[in-house]
């Protein structure tokens, strides 16, 4: 059995919370806070209270539930630094880092790109990783702060978990980004995985979360940038397909 309990649910228009329980010591962990009341629902419906929020970036779609959260339970919040630009944090978190909740241990990962400050939190001994707006189904986040070199950087760093890491990522984007990924051609697991995806979303089910392999060998923003040698190649590789994604 799973040392780690994960809860996901539906918040704000397209957003995904997730609240996380370690069963050894009965922490609980918030993972982004995209709507204060969403939150509470959830952890109210596992009969859990709240710990810690763990922000990944400062976007208030990630970090909006913050204050009323912290009011409520009492909770700390860590996170990058960025987070002060739009709600309150206690602990600041930079990639490198860990962060302990009970006896589930997560690496702090630098995930730069979306934004400046962006982090993601993995543990290895559940194989899993929270991504925020770094790497999503078949996509990934837009680069709003940091360059096609962060990016990559940072999606570099998500590839080397173990391809068998469940990813959870904060947004149900995928059927605009599978619509994109056939638009640059496509290919037998493209289609398979396609056909899968379609099938979920007609049923109102979420695509989220997603394996660590299937995106490698899916998503156009790993599967071409990889595709060419060395990494200055691979990230102008990624960022012209992400300029394409954008113009979409």
């Amino acid at each position: 059995m799973s040392a780690l309990q994960i809860h996901q649910f539906p918040a704000l228009n397209d957003n995904y919370g997730f609240v996380v329980r370690d069963q050894a010591s009965g922490q609980v962990a918030c993972i982004d806070t995209p709507d204060a009341e969403a939150v509470t629902a959830a952890l109210t419906a596992q009969g859990w209270g709240l710990d810690y929020i763990l922000n990944t970036h400062w976007h208030p779609d990630h970090t909006g539930g913050n204050a009323a959260l912290k009011d409520r339970y009492g909770c700390l919040i860590y996170g990058p630094e960025e987070v002060r630009r739009a709600a309150p944090l206690d602990q600041v978190l930079s990639g490198g880092d860990r962060f302990a909740l009970g006896q589930t241990v997560f690496d702090v990962l630098d995930l730069k790109g979306h934004t400046l400050g962006h982090i993601g939190y993995a543990a290895a001994s559940e194989k899993v990783a929270f991504v925020g707006d770094t790497l999503f189904a078949l996509g990934c986040g837009r680069l709003f702060e940091g360059s096609a070199e962060d990016m990559w950087g940072s999606l570099q760093r998500l590839l080397a978990l173990d391809p068998q890491t469940t990813l959870y990522c904060a947004h149900e984007y995928t059927l605009s980004n599978l619509k994109f990924a056939e638009s640059l051609g496509p290919f037998p697991a493209l289609e398979a995985r396609g056909a899968d995806i379609r099938a979920r979303r007609a049923q109102g089910e979420p695509t989220v979360p997603m394996r660590l392999a299937d995106e490698i060998a899916t998503n156009p923003f790993v599967v071409y940038p990889l595709k060419e040698p060395g990494f200055a190649a691979q990230a102008a590789k990624f960022g012209e397909i992400r300029a394409a994604k954008d113009r979409f």
